[in-house]
């Protein structure tokens, strides 16, 4: 893998907890429709991938998947690791022992 993302996406919902996870699972739901390895945590989401660009996609239509779910504005934070020379440590061999 060259690159990996963790998104945490925070829709505003205003305290309806239900309306926030069903935004949540809407946006889960687009990112395991890309195919890309990704592991759903409690927190965030980490995506993985060879192509950067392709990665920066999926992060910027995440929100527009949160707005077009019904919530008027989302707040969202993003960590990136990226080697375009070799490769990232993967999902798999950071949590496998763990699980």
């Amino acid at each position: 893998m060259k690159a990996s993302v963790a998104i945490q996406v925070l829709p505003e919902t205003f305290g309806n907890e239900d309306e926030l996870i069903r935004i949540v699972d809407e946006v889960i739901a687009y990112i395991k429709s890309s195919g890309l390895n990704c592991y759903v945590g409690p927190f965030e989401t980490t995506i993985e991938g060879e192509s950067y660009d392709q990665l920066m996609e999926i992060v910027a239509n995440c929100q527009k998947v949160a707005i077009k779910a019904g919530c008027p504005s989302v707040s969202t934070y993003v960590k990136i690791v990226y080697n375009p020379e070799g490769e990232v440590l993967t999902i798999d061999k950071k949590v496998s022992k763990h699980h």
